[in-house]
């Protein structure tokens, strides 16, 4: 316990108080300049944070292409993406028609009216149809009047 009280700042900020708050007319001066000392050399050696600009990294250029192809050969390749896009839509609409039938069946089955489920989707799509249209419509003509 005896060398605790050796390091008590208990007494010394007593023993501080006491001292300032006699009459001096250095006491401001004298804290001024220490506080003035203290907080100039924290500046000096805490360095502040500088960010350098960020590395930039390599580009690759991957080409899949011959950079010297003919027209006719971009005109050919396209057709031939066009129609293997066609055939896997037709392939799509006929797996999406076997897979409604496949409701349709099991719509009978559970005592539904299919018919009248159909006409009101129908319906539905068609009104959704129209408002896009109208949208879409609209949209064109509020961007002509702005030019």
């Amino acid at each position: 316990m005896g060398k605790l009280s050796k390091y008590n700042p208990g007494t010394g900020i007593a023993d501080f108080w006491s001292e300032f708050r006699r009459p001096n007319k250095w006491r401001w001066p004298i804290l001024g300049a220490a506080a003035l000392m203290t907080f100039g050399l924290l500046y000096t050696l805490i360095p502040g944070t500088t960010y350098g600009d960020p590395v930039r990294p390599p580009v690759t250029y991957i080409t899949t292409l011959a950079p010297d192809r003919s027209d006719a050969e971009i005109r050919a390749r396209n057709l031939a993406h066009q129609q293997e896009k066609e055939r896997l839509a037709a392939e799509q609409a006929k797996r999406d028609e076997e897979v409604r039938n496949l409701y349709r069946t099991l719509g009978r089955m559970s005592g539904m009216d299919v018919e009248r489920i159909e006409r009101e989707a129908a319906a539905e799509r068609a009104r959704a149809e129209a408002a896009a249209a109208a949208a879409a419509a609209a949209a064109q003509s509020g961007g002509a009047d702005r030019n």
